[in-house]
């Protein structure tokens, strides 16, 4: 059910309010009120900075070849630990190469980031964390089981951002609702009862560093988006890029804008570098819940399945003018897409 409680009610409050109207999401429920815990534990080391120690220390790295940091080990284990006393049967991570065992006979599996955009630690920039919940299937010839259904089948998803505030964002099935950290409490409390995402937006946030490996589509699209009022999407529009999903995505949340990480010609770039399971179906979950809309560029992302728990996605969500103008880019809408000398090679020599 959509929250209907006060501006200032406690997460807790508001969960109990959902599970009343829906009973089904008892354990949901419970699985949120243990991640809010454990977010409320990393935030407080988050904000002693390097009085707690170096937290963009250099260690091993995870499942995806990335170097962890002291404080992504940190939050997996804030959050692994937080789980355990949830109904979690399993738990997909990224700091984790395969799937976590917790309580087998429990009913839900989490696929979870637990700590998003590391490389902003050191900077005092917005970090985050993402996971998406879904139902544990029992399937003992598949240990993936749980993992390789689309994420229509999410339960609820959410994200947690550190940055100036502690911010939730949350949806159980029925709209986005975003909380904010009362650091004098410790606890959650309902700052948005219903996020929206305006149809349409004069924003995008992509890293334009890498235009020069983008496709023809995208390289396209954002070509008409920059030449502004004199191309053919008729409006000026701003650029905005954070490097740090979490952040990004509760900007489109909060005032609109489309998000763009697509697949790219860089070796083991061409499903882009986000990861479907545990960022890309969470995000994708929370914007339409929110009146957005999310695809990989042609297709929705909540039909998607997965292969394995560390597979890659393009994604390319927010505004659903604009996330539908893309598809119509890859579709074949912009025949000299990427021609333009906008996005060309260029040097101080031209034949």
């Amino acid at each position: 059910m959509a929250i209907s409680a006060a501006i200032g009610t406690p997460l807790e409050t508001c969960l109990a309010q959902a599970v009343d109207a829906n009973p089904a999401l008892k354990d949901a429920a419970a699985v949120v009120a243990a991640v809010g815990r454990s977010a409320v534990e990393i935030s407080e080391r988050i904000g002693r900075g390097a009085l707690g120690g170096d937290l963009a220390a250099a260690g091993d790295h995870n499942s995806d070849g990335d170097v962890q940091k002291a404080l992504d080990v940190i939050a997996h284990e804030s959050v692994t630990a937080a789980l355990r006393g949830a109904p979690v049967a399993e738990v997909a991570s990224e700091e984790a190469e395969e799937v976590m065992r917790l309580n087998p006979d429990a009913p839900l599996a989490v696929a979870i980031d637990p700590l998003d955009g590391s490389s902003n630690i050191g900077v005092n920039m917005a970090v985050g964390m993402i996971f998406g919940i879904r139902p544990s299937i029992k399937d003992p010839a598949n240990p993936l089981a749980s993992f390789t259904t689309p994420g229509s089948t999410q339960i609820a998803a959410g994200f947690v951002t550190y940055g100036p505030a502690t911010a939730l964002i949350l949806t159980l099935g029925e709209g986005t609702q975003s909380y904010v950290l009362d650091r004098t409490e410790g606890r959650f409390k309902l700052t948005s009862p219903a996020m929206s995402v305006p149809p349409s937006t004069k924003e995008f946030a992509i890293n334009a560093s890498n235009a020069r490996h983008w496709d023809a589509p995208v390289k396209a699209y954002i070509e008409d988006c920059q030449r502004g009022t004199e191309g053919p999407r008729d409006k000026d529009y701003n650029m905005r890029w954070l490097a740090s999903l979490v952040a990004d995505i509760q900007r489109v949340l909060t005032r609109g804008g489309v998000f763009l990480y697509p697949g790219d010609a860089r070796k083991n770039y061409a499903r882009g570098r986000l990861r479907l399971l545990y960022e890309v179906a969470p995000v994708a979950m929370l914007v339409e819940q929110a009146g957005g809309a999310a695809t990989d560029g042609q297709t929705r992302i909540l039909d998607i399945v997965a292969n394995g728990i560390h597979e890659r996605a393009p994604l390319v969500c927010g505004s659903t003018e604009e996330v539908t103008c893309v598809a119509t880019y890859y579709a074949g809408g912009k025949p000299d897409a990427g021609r333009s000398p906008l996005f060309g090679q260029r040097g101080l020599m031209r034949s």
